[in-house]
């Protein structure tokens, strides 16, 4: 038996020159539209004695890892189980396996695909159809491999199509750090908030106490002839409308927990940490608070829903170059190389060798208009992704801007709320001793204890709006994921 004459080599390097002369491309050059923000972030006005101070010197947010920037214990355990658990974080982990996956299947199409191919044929011809006048039986076998219309791509269209997909994977990828930054950020601000609501319910249930043990007193001093029943009623308006208070706040509470074991993805234990008071000094929320922001100039770089945007917008591009190459001609080549014989035994005896060599070039004449509408769509696509990479960096603008503001200010907000708060507390105690000593009406410290326990309310919440602005602050300016 001779060796079979291979003849598959040449075909396979017209093949591969024809994929490496495929660099040329007809995607227009891409060119990062401009920022439509200011250069710098809004300057804010001195207000009520407040003074904006300078920008803080420090690690910048993107490179400040949240277990860096989130210092309590049992938040880091939370964050890290909403990262391992969370249903929207582990769906968009899954879409960036689908893009890549895609990714794969188009870049396929730049190299010639290779199949080896065994087949045996039979077949009976009539005797009325036979030369010979007699039926016959015939019979072929073959094996060989062969390149199935392999496109040369000399206008790039394949090239484009894979472009488009890596983009499209790239953008895939940008979005799951985004989520995975949200799911961060999420998690950070329910913790806190059903921490500030377990200090609010606390509150309200000692001021139930205090006041429905008031309420009692007062009934007493009505049946002994000490007190009016307008006292009465107004005690009893001040009990039931912190019980009120109480239960609303339970509530919220409940469901603020509820919240929390969705983001974690898994059931949360019964919360041992202390109250947002304790878990938050001064200190510690102008250690979160102090991120230099930065020039706006620098989301572009930071910002993942910003880089998702932009990758978005390249494979807009490139699409145009795929639709652009369609008006070109398509030129592909089949090509087989093997062995054929009547039985399987010869099928590769001397002589027995088979090839062809199909190049075949499509000219588009008449398509209904059919690749200018495709033009028309992929242009108008990249108009919709350049609106969108726009409006993205404006939102991110936004973000900063507002987190800046209530960083400016918040802080002053706080301190005023204490004041307010020990300047109630020291009011209801003044005003305590002086109804002791005959000197105050009773209403007059009802009032006092009133508004004692809104400033109360008031306090917490503050705390909570500047602890959920300085997390707003670390996710608006891209904060680290690591």
């Amino acid at each position: 038996m001779k060796p079979m004459n291979v003849k598959l080599f040449p075909v396979l390097t017209i093949a591969v020159l024809g994929g490496a002369l495929s660099g040329c491309s007809m995607a227009p050059r891409y060119e990062r539209p401009a920022a439509p923000v200011a250069d710098s972030y809004p300057a804010l006005p001195a207000i009520a004695g407040n003074t904006p101070s300078a920008a803080p010197q420090g690690k910048a947010a993107y490179d400040t890892g949240w277990r860096d920037y989130f210092t309590d214990p049992r938040l880091q355990q939370l964050i890290a189980a909403a990262l391992e658990h969370n249903r929207d974080l582990r769906t968009a982990a899954l879409r960036v396996e689908e893009a890549r996956a895609l990714y794969d299947v188009q870049s396929a199409d730049r190299l010639p695909n290779v199949n080896a191919n065994v087949s045996e044929a039979r077949s009976r011809t009539p005797a009325a159809l036979s030369p010979s006048g007699k039926a016959v039986v015939g019979q072929r076998a073959d094996a060989g491999l062969v390149i199935p219309a392999f496109e040369l791509d000399f206008f790039g269209r394949v090239k484009s199509l894979s472009d488009a997909a890596l983009a499209s994977y790239l953008a895939t990828d940008e979005a799951r750090v985004a989520a995975q930054l949200t799911v961060v950020a999420e998690t950070a601000k329910a913790y806190y908030t059903e921490r500030a609501l377990a200090e609010q319910a606390a509150l309200a249930q000692r001021t139930y106490d205090a006041r429905a043990k008031t309420y009692g007193l007062t009934q007493q001093r009505l049946e002994a002839g000490a007190s009016s029943r307008l006292d009465l009623r107004s005690n009893e308006t001040l009990m039931e409308t912190a019980r009120a208070a109480a239960l609303t706040l339970a509530r919220q509470r409940a469901q603020a927990a509820n919240a929390l074991a969705l983001l974690v993805g898994e059931p949360v234990p019964a919360s041992g940490a202390g109250t947002l008071s304790a878990l938050l000094s001064d200190p510690a929320l102008d250690a979160m608070s102090a991120l230099p922001e930065g020039l706006p100039s620098d989301l572009l770089a930071r910002r993942p829903d910003i880089r998702a945007a932009e990758q978005r917008l390249l494979a807009a591009n490139a699409n145009i170059g795929a639709a652009r190459a369609a008006f070109f001609p398509r030129i592909s080549l089949t090509a087989a190389l093997g062995s054929a014989s009547p039985t399987f035994g010869g099928l590769f005896d001397g002589g027995s060798g088979t090839w062809s060599f199909t190049p075949q070039l499509v000219l588009p004449v008449f398509a209904a208009g059919r690749n200018q509408a495709n033009l028309s769509l992929a242009e108008t696509r990249k108009h919709i992704a350049v609106a969108d990479y726009e409006k993205t960096i404006q939102a991110a603008f936004r973000d900063v801007a507002d987190a800046l503001a209530a960083r400016t200010y918040l802080g002053s907000q706080v301190t005023a709320q204490r004041a307010i708060q020990e300047a109630q507390a020291e009011r209801l105690k003044l005003l305590t001793l002086r109804f002791e000593n005959g000197v105050a009406s009773s209403l007059d410290v009802l009032d006092a204890q009133r508004e004692l326990f809104s400033a109360e309310q008031s306090l917490v919440q503050a705390r909570l709006l500047r602890t959920t602005s300085a997390i707003d602050l670390y996710k608006a300016l891209g904060g680290g994921v690591k």
